[in-house]
């Protein structure tokens, strides 16, 4: 795996400074309209009303966001930089406005996140043990990319998060959940065409380097189970999970093509030290047991053969 370090983590605002959750929203306006003239328009204020917010903005950072030519507004590196944060600052302000108050007789709320690959049934089946065993406490459940998960959980907005390519910084905690391996399979009569599943950059490399021929798919999906689902239905072929095509090999549905190659695909449990409990190691450890005890992650969908 590799090492990354988030921007601006280890440069604190200016002391003292509040960010004005209009100076995030104005920001974003401009990004997304690529002018302070239109993002003026579209926020109903003056243009110089804009022109301050940025000011202050990038006097709050301490960098400069844009760089401003005919065209309109361009973003420095450090403006592309904030874009992300801006949005976390938005998200963070919603989810606060629907989280408070707090839902009536729970005072404790867990937050965790997974990849879309993982919600079923892995976060599902989570979730269902953590409202059984751990009623005490309000549960929020986020589903995005493994990469706005690690810097969720950096950023102390999720107690724990489930990805597939782990980031490490000082203070996380990383644990192997679960050993898995994406092996290549194929409806049996109907074995084409190649179906190429984005499984992450690692996968991307190994893939392209294992088979070359294949690296240039006619039919490709980013959304493992939507590609499984194409292939049940029309045929094809493509590389999966173990635990997610077992039972449609069991069953015959599916078949293993013989002598490809296999992939290791882990899956990780990351979670900040910082923001460890009692509660949070009792969440784990129903994960831990959720693991153990389904081992079958197939949508028990089985196609007409």
């Amino acid at each position: 795996m590799f090492s990354h370090h988030w921007p601006y983590t280890d440069r604190p605002l200016q002391t003292g400074a509040i960010m004005d959750l209009d100076l995030a929203r104005t920001f974003l306006e401009i990004v997304r309209y690529g002018s302070l003239a239109s993002a003026a328009d579209k926020l109903h204020v003056t243009q110089t009303a804009v022109t301050a917010r940025v000011q202050k903005l990038e006097s709050l950072l301490g960098v400069t966001l844009f760089v401003r030519n005919r065209a309109g507004a361009r973003l420095t590196p450090d403006g592309e930089a904030f874009v992300v944060y801006a949005n976390q600052l938005l998200q963070t302000w919603e989810a606060a406005r629907r989280d408070l108050p707090r839902p009536e007789g729970l005072h404790q709320m867990l937050h965790i996140g997974g990849e879309v690959s993982l919600c079923n049934p892995l976060i599902l089946s989570w979730a269902k043990a953590l409202r059984e065993h751990l009623d005490t406490h309000a549960l929020r459940v986020q589903i995005r990319d493994g990469e706005l998960l690690l810097r969720q959980v950096e950023m102390g907005l999720l107690d724990a998060a489930l990805v597939y390519q782990p980031v490490y910084w000082p203070g996380v905690q990383v644990e192997q959940l679960l050993e898995e391996k994406l092996i290549q399979i194929r409806r049996p009569a109907l074995p084409e065409p190649y179906v190429y599943v984005d499984w992450g950059e690692d996968f991307r490399r190994q893939h392209d380097a294992a088979l070359p021929d294949k690296a240039r798919a006619a039919v490709s999906f980013n959304l493992g189970p939507v590609a499984l689902h194409y292939i049940l239905e029309n045929g094809g072929s493509g590389y999966f999970r173990t635990r997610v095509v077992q039972s449609y090999l069991d069953s015959g549905a599916l078949e293993r093509v013989p002598k490809a190659p296999e992939f290791s695909y882990p899956t990780y449990l990351v979670y900040s030290r910082e923001r460890d409990s009692g509660a949070l190691q009792q969440a784990i450890e129903l994960l831990r047991e959720v693991v153990k005890q389904d081992s079958d992650w197939s949508q028990r969908w089985i196609p007409e053969i």
